[in-house]
């Protein structure tokens, strides 16, 4: 049975609007197979505008779009040209209840559908929507970072997925159907022009050499432009491309009844692309009194670098207030620096601009090998085996904070003349951070299926699948302030700020002298994370006709996930030399087994109308949260699995003699455990909230008269944390309670992280501050009993050196610790029952409408515009001012001119044509960062002309 790409007319209710709003002319050229169902005869009765359909294959089997009883979205290749969806991230403007953002690391986003993506972080996490390539299994790789090319089709299918496709997924699937060999030989190459200096080059060749028997196609696709942001330090262009794909495909057929294909991906870049965008703070300058007592030298401990603030006012251009990092609070400590680095310093206004010391370093290779095998045991019975193979491995570097600081380092000892050496960093006087996101990955999964097709009124659809995956990431977060503070504390222990790790490993913090980091040192952060994914699965689908209108689905899956995270402590600013696997808790494993699956109906009140109702289980597996800093004891070492209760409603339907298609679907979710992720003692901790989740949403097309086609997509989108869940906002831990005050915590603290935010009394810090000992503020994050010792410890041996009275006064007697109803050292949770989830906002549309001319010789120009328009969201639970997206809209247009005849076709285009640059989502770091905020954003406004000629 072919897999190749065809359209059909139809009369049946309704199709995905995205579909068919741009099919080309070459893909109504193809035919319809007999495996496929026939036109209906009432589709030819709306002449010349009656609208055409792609069969899909999202039931793992091919059949018409709007036969299909799924919420599905499908596009063909020439769809995604027309309508300018180059790649993954596009997609969200063309299907109603679809965001999509990327993420602050490395080869992660968030493409949530319905709300339900990936707000988790960490290697053990899964995405709540699966992405696949020619029904495999991707965890991780680079097809949301490559463009589209020579696909047969996309699929996107909304809703809970498991009793079909190989992994499981409680959003919905993302599956890319590559083109596949055919028994004709066909060729395509097309160039493109574009403003930013954009160069592209994608092409395909097909070579049949056995006739039907044996087949090759090669196809690629070439980027290469300038950057869309500017660093305004160097005036440099940054985030931009220089990327290439290739992809070889071989189809042999020995015989009638075997079929089989190989294929093998490979993905390559080396530019400047930037992982995140502008940087945005709220500068917290510490308050000047506490508790009416002037802070003095103790504000500089008193800040948490960024304020809670809407990240559309003024204030947000401010920078960070280094005193409230890690980094600043050392070297205020340490006295290499002196209160805030980036005193005076504000940001530009433009979103399209960062300052930065170094551009990004952006280099990642990955390769894909597939081979699928469908074997007819009998007419009426298809077995099928896909095995897949990956592998890649990235780096990435870029400047950590996106300004560079005003003031220089102070004439130390270990800056003479305001000047450090670092060895990562380099000579500058500069108070200057850099992380890199490094890591290598492989994973293997072999799936089978047993499918009939049998006359009777039963079939079914069996399969297993056996999952691998591999990968050790490296997160380094790397700064001079870090080494200068390792040398400070290591003369503070040893005398000696150039000690022997190896002579006294107990005391002395290696330096790593390697330009690129290895690993060893413990003067940077390296949150090194090998894990390793076991994960197999039973899984099927039993259909019963009870006649010819009316069927039931009964699905059912049986998974078990084993996953495991060998765990490195987190050695920053610890005594030692190399990165070593924890003693007591080397390796953290999650085990999970779950049925989950799916039963429900659909039925034909006419040829031209289907009704569909259906629950689903969903199911995504739990996980181990990345090493936590040393000294931390709050983080929870692993979270739960996410279970979703959905009940669907679809209805697909066909009017005005095949002219109009309308589609409605109403959904609701009861969501257990839903994952969601915050950056807390410089490591991602993972948590679970209930939520429920409802929606509608509705998809049409019309074409009125020959050649006009318009479109429209409307999602209505509400979701709702559930009562009783709670949750600490690192951004706001007092809850702008006066009563408490925000402290950053110090060194050698046991059970605390330092760097990291701690909360006591207002009236104990005021205490401390009146009795001159506001520079002792940040050591009594250690609780009563160490800030006691640590006041009375001699100040040779590193403490206060107060007599011992006073040290047990202050430490027990001012009241520090007299926390209120729900108030800890860390805080008070919030309350976030009622609010909505992140990334959902309530109103996803767009519209588009095209029309084409046909003139004599055989020419045509096709004119499309499309219109897209996203209601405000969250970016966090919190649901604060701060969280707040505002809404945003996009405009595209493309014109087509084109000779089938001589397989000539000239395109032009204009994307983003507002040039706006809305904020599409925002990442908040931690504590000991400063609580900065890194945005993403649109592109802007693109333009190009490319000429594609067809064999």
């Amino acid at each position: 049975m072919s897999q190749s790409l065809r359209m059909r007319s139809l009369l049946a209710m309704g199709a995905s609007v995205t579909v068919l709003a741009a099919v080309a002319a070459p893909a109504f050229a193809q035919t319809t197979p007999q495996t496929a169902a026939a036109p209906k005869p009432a589709a030819q009765q709306g002449g010349g505008n009656v609208l055409e359909e792609l069969v899909v294959t999202a039931q793992k089997k091919e059949e018409a779009l709007q036969d299909v009883p799924i919420a599905v979205s499908a596009f063909s290749q020439d769809s995604l040209q027309a309508q300018k969806i180059d790649g993954g991230p596009n997609l969200q403007q063309a299907i109603p209840n679809v965001t999509f953002a990327k993420g602050n690391f490395t080869n992660s986003f968030n493409f949530a559908i319905r709300g339900i993506g990936n707000k988790a972080v960490g290697v053990s996490t899964d995405g709540g929507v699966g992405v696949h390539e020619n029904n495999a299994p991707l965890q991780t790789g680079n097809l949301f970072d490559a463009e589209f090319f020579d696909v047969e089709r996309v699929e996107v299918l909304r809703g809970p997925q498991g009793t079909l496709y190989g992994r499981n997924a409680t959003g919905g699937v993302v599956n890319i159907i590559t083109a596949k060999p055919t028994d004709t030989f066909e060729a395509e190459i097309t160039g493109e022009l574009g403003n930013y200096n954009t160069r592209k080059l994608r092409g395909m060749v097909n070579l049949p050499i056995l006739g039907d028997k044996l087949a090759v196609r090669v196809a690629g696709n070439y980027l290469k432009r300038d950057g869309f942001v500017t660093n305004t330090f160097n005036n440099h262009k940054v985030d931009d491309r220089d990327l290439y794909s290739t992809r070889v495909s071989v189809m042999f057929n020995p015989i009638d009844s075997l079929r089989t294909n190989f294929m093998w991906e490979h993905f390559n870049e080396d530019d400047s692309r930037a992982r995140v965008g502008k940087q945005l703070c709220t500068k917290d300058l510490g308050p000047a009194t506490v508790g009416g007592v002037p802070s003095g030298a103790a504000r500089a401990f008193l800040s948490q670098g960024c304020l809670p603030a809407s990240l559309y006012g003024d204030s947000a251009y401010g920078t960070v207030n280094t005193s409230g990092t890690l980094t600043g609070e050392l070297g205020n400590i340490f006295g290499f620096t002196s209160g805030d680095a980036n005193a005076g310093d504000t940001a530009s206004r433009d979103l399209r601009e960062i300052e930065s010391l170094l551009d990004p370093i952006y280099q990642s290779k990955s390769d894909i090998y597939q081979f699928n095998l469908a074997y007819d045991l009998t007419d009426a019975l298809t077995f099928t085996a896909m095995t897949s193979y990956s592998k890649g491995k990235v780096y990435t570097k870029l400047d950590y904070n996106r300004n560079v600081a005003t003031v220089p380092f102070n004439n130390t000892g270990l800056t003479p003349g305001g000047f450090f050496n670092d060895p990562q960093v380099g000579n500058t006087n500069k108070f200057t951070t850099l992380d890199v996101s490094a890591g290598n990955s492989k994973q293997w999964s072999q799936e089978v299926r047993l499918q009939s097709n049998f006359d009777g009124p039963l079939n079914f659809n069996f399969g297993g699948i056996y999952f691998d995956y591999k990968t050790v990431t490296d997160y380094y977060v790397i700064g001079n302030s870090l080494t200068l503070s390792a040398l400070a504390l290591n003369f503070q222990k040893t005398g000696n700020p150039n000690c022997s790790p190896t002579a006294l490993p107990t005391t002395c913090i290696g330096i790593d002298p390697n330009a690129t980091p290895d690993g060893s040192g413990h003067n940077y952060y390296d949150n090194r994370s090998p894990y390793h994914l076991k994960s197999n699965a039973l899984f099927g689908e039993l259909y019963w006709q009870a006649n010819e209108k009316l069927k039931f689905t009964l699905g059912l899956r049986r998974t078990h996930d084993d996953k495991r995270l060998d765990v490195f402590d987190t050695v920053l600013l610890s005594p030692g030399i190399g990165l070593k696997q924890s003693t007591t808790h080397p390796q953290e494993r999650s085990v999970f087994n779950e049925l989950t699956g799916r039963f429900g109906f659909d039925y034909k009140l006419s040829d031209d109308n289907l009704l569909y109702a259906f629950y689903s289980k969903g199911y995504k597996g739990g996980g181990s949260n990345p090493p936590a800093a040393a000294g931390s004891a709050s983080v929870k070492p692993q979270f739960d699995p996410e279970f979703v209760n959905a009940f669907e409603l679809g209805s697909k339907n066909t009017l005005l003699g095949g002219s109009l298609m309308l589609n409605a679907t109403g959904f609701y979710y009861d969501y257990q455990g839903y994952q969601i992720s915050k950056i807390v003692n410089r490591t991602s901790v993972n948590e679970n909230v209930n939520a429920t989740v409802y929606g509608l949403e509705l998809e049409s097309v019309w074409s009125p008269v020959h050649n006009l086609k318009l479109n429209a997509n409307v999602g209505y989108l509400h979701t709702k944390i559930g009562s009783g869940v709670s949750s600490i906002d690192t951004m706001n831990r007092t809850l702008s309670n006066p009563a408490y005050t925000v402290v950053k915590a110090g060194p050698s603290l046991p059970n605390v992280a330092v760097g990291s935010n701690c909360v006591l009394t207002t009236a104990g810090v005021a205490t401390l501050i009146a009795a001159g000992a506001g520079a002792t503020v940040p050591f009594a994050c250690g609780g009563p009993q160490v800030f006691q010792a640590f006041l009375q410890t001699p100040a040779a041996a590193g403490g206060a050196g107060l007599p011992a009275p006073t040290a047990a006064f202050l430490a027990n007697a001012t009241g520090l610790y007299n926390y209120g109803a729900g108030y800890t050292i860390e805080g008070k949770a919030a309350d976030l029952s009622g609010n909505q989830l992140p990334n959902s906002p309530h109103w996803t549309t767009s519209v588009g409408a095209q029309y084409t001319w046909d003139f004599s010789a055989g020419w045509s120009a096709t004119l499309r515009g499309d219109y897209y328009r996203q209601s405000k969201q969250y970016t966090r639970v919190y649901n604060t001012a701060y969280d707040q997206l505002k809404s945003w809209d996009n405009a595209n247009i493309t014109l087509k001119v084109e000779k089938p005849e001589w397989g000539l076709r000239i395109d032009a285009y204009v994307k983003n044509l507002g040039n706006d640059t809305p904020i599409t989502d925002a990442y908040t770091t931690d504590d000991s960062s400063g609580l900065f905020t890194n945005l993403i954003t649109l592109e802007p406004r693109t333009y190009g002309v490319s000429l594609t000629k067809s064999f």
